[in-house]
């Protein structure tokens, strides 16, 4: 038996007030963690990647760290303006110097921790260098190289790393943000290294990011993937948002530019930190 018109259009009114409370609920939930994680201490660690290498405007107080109010955890910083912010990310930087200098700030009252990690210890600097000034053959063995200890070394750095932030910060959440995958196959570039070369160099980033998200899980960590937010803006893709070589400055090579930071960086980290 149909409905009438009238129970049709007083269901279709009942559905209607039903998602708009719903997403109303879901939206002040979303403000009140906002809220909260903000009412807390908020510690950004880790690389280059986090500390806004390839963003520019860096502090000249953060010396050779060159980190810059463009980077994420700025950003975050900025717009959500937590009870304290420390800011300890450093270019260069592997995992024992995160374990060594970096977590002087945790504390009881960290609530919020971000870190990206990871891809100095697997020698990533190194193999763009030998990628763009050898051959291919001479790029491919140095990635495998890198694959190699990303499968078996780099976890037990990134245990000792995350077991130190729990240790130090036991109450905080903790997001571990990934890299993104350097170019787009079949993109724009008509020079510069091969496509097997470049679809080599993306498939050991994202070894890197299963790796890195693996161990973050089973630490009770959020992984924060970016290559989603960094499609369509890699390398050769027209609309890049990440540094290819820059003769000009090239510690930038390779790293997010301030789009990067702002587009791809920075809604990941707020989504995960939520």
């Amino acid at each position: 038996m149909r409905l009438s018109r009238i129970t049709a259009n007083m269901s279709s009114l009942l559905l209607a007030v039903a998602f708009a409370l719903t997403g109303a609920t879901a939206a002040q939930a979303d403000q009140q963690t906002d809220q909260q994680a903000a009412a807390t201490g908020y510690v950004a660690l880790g690389d280059s990647y986090s500390s806004g290498v390839g963003a520019g405007g860096y502090d000249s107080g953060s010396g050779n760290c060159k980190r810059t109010p463009r980077a994420y955890p700025a950003l975050w910083a900025a717009a959500n303006s937590p009870a304290s912010f420390n800011f300890t990310a450093c270019s260069g930087a592997r995992t024992g110097d995160v374990v060594a200098n970096q977590l002087g700030p945790l504390g009881s009252g960290t609530g919020l921790v971000s870190i990206s990690v990871g891809g100095n210890d697997a020698g990533f600097a190194d193999v763009m260098t030998t990628c763009v000034l050898q051959s291919e053959s001479s790029c491919l063995a140095r990635i495998a190289t890198a694959r190699t200890y990303v499968q078996n070394t780099l976890p037990g750095k990134l245990d000792q790393v995350y077991s130190a932030i729990s240790g130090k910060a036991p109450a905080a959440q903790v997001v571990v943000m990934g890299y993104p995958r350097f170019y787009k196959l079949g993109g724009s570039c008509l020079a510069g290294l091969s496509e097997t070369e470049r679809a080599a160099i993306n498939d050991a980033a994202n070894l890197l990011n299963s790796t890195t998200a693996k161990r973050a899980a089973d630490h009770g960590f959020t992984f924060g993937d970016v290559t989603s937010t960094f499609t369509g803006h890699e390398i050769c893709s027209g609309d890049a948002w990440l540094h290819s070589v820059k003769w000009t400055n090239i510690g930038e090579s390779y790293h997010p530019t301030s789009a990067g930071q702002s587009g791809g960086y920075l809604p990941v980290f707020r989504a995960a930190a939520l």
